[in-house]
């Protein structure tokens, strides 16, 4: 586990403090096992190149491994660095009786993002220990595997408590078919903001344009701001480019000096991003956002800009606040790694 985490910390400088042997008990030297996914969110930038070798051994402990906390750690490892050479043995890893090393590989899978993986792990959808169904249901939601929404609709109809029954939602409203339109316009005016959010999302995502009026109905009404934000990239999704004060564009854009709502808003942002219409109006708002909104856009856009964006991230790179400057640099080099 010590040699899985220096394997980590050479890519990923800092990760020897905060990795599983961060909390090595110096009385007896033992390693205390804390895989809670409280603090697993880490990733290496799109632009590090790991040795093939490296992938290679952790793959093998991670599916093969002395101990089962070895497994976790190593499959942890293995998300982290986006070793997808190693997906046989994470999809091995699944077939273990332990819930750590299966929670580790789902979340491993995830950050991958490899599409191909994702039927492989379906047959957890009903696992009977609740963390391991949440990551089986964010991951499936998240690589966007069709082919388990009869699956993902059972577990919302009978979902055991709340977070299951928002989490299944969550994966259907990642991927929602014509079907799901009148259970998600439903879910819209439901008392939980978690599944408010999730019907957001999902309805922006049909790309129906006849939804739009009650999207932006919902957004001028919605007042807590997890659904709110999910209603503005709905809006956003169903073809409002609009970036004055109180637009949702805007609104996603200021959302990015909030420290509690800024990771939401980069995924919202990052996808959004994906269309050149988006982009078309991000570009100028650069000019006038502050350092914070100018690092957030910089990450949004090195991870979905095309060789168009890259003067602008030139300019961001060259910033007078160093913290500006890194971001851009930093989103020049993911984007370049795709557009040479």
């Amino acid at each position: 586990m010590r040699a899985t985490d220096g394997l980590v910390n050479f890519y990923l400088p800092g990760y020897l403090q905060t990795g599983i042997t961060g909390s090595v008990k110096r009385a007896g030297g033992a390693i205390k096992s804390r895989f809670t996914g409280d603090d697993n969110d880490q990733m290496v930038p799109a632009f590090v190149e790991v040795r093939p070798e490296v992938i290679q051994a952790l793959g093998k402990v991670a599916s093969g491994g002395s101990s089962m906390d070895s497994r976790a750690n190593a499959a942890r490892a293995l998300g982290i660095l986006r070793g997808r050479a190693a997906l046989p043995d994470l999809i091995s890893a699944l077939r273990t009786k332990n819930s750590n090393v299966i929670y580790e590989s789902l979340i491993a899978l995830q950050k991958i993002n490899d599409p191909s993986a994702a039927p492989q792990a379906a047959f957890l959808l009903h696992d009977l220990i609740e963390k391991v169904q949440i990551a089986a249901l964010d991951t499936q939601g998240l690589l966007r595997n069709r082919s388990a929404l009869p699956d993902l609709r059972d577990v919302y109809a009978h979902a055991r408590n709340k977070k299951v029954r928002v989490t299944a939602l969550n994966a259907i409203a990642q991927m929602p078919e014509a079907q799901d339109r009148d259970l998600l316009g439903r879910c819209l005016s439901d008392k939980e903001t978690g599944i408010r959010a999730a019907a957001a999302e999902g309805l922006g995502r049909l790309q129906d344009t006849a939804n739009r009026q009650t999207v932006q109905s919902a957004f001028d009404q919605e007042e807590k701001p997890e659904p709110r934000m999910a209603l503005a990239f709905a809006d956003v999704m169903l073809g409002n480019r609009d970036m004055s004060e109180f637009a949702p564009l805007r609104y996603l854009v200021n959302q990015l000096n909030s420290a509690a709502w800024r990771g939401v808003t980069l995924a919202y942002l990052t996808e959004l991003a994906r269309q050149l219409e988006v982009r078309a109006v991000l570009y100028p708002a650069l000019k006038d956002a502050n350092a914070v909104e100018k690092t957030g856009l910089a990450q949004v856009l090195g991870t979905s800009g095309d060789a168009a964006t890259i003067p602008y991230l030139d300019t961001l790179s060259h910033d007078q606040d160093s913290d500006v400057a890194r971001a851009g640099l930093d989103a020049l080099r993911s984007l370049r790694t795709r557009f040479p």
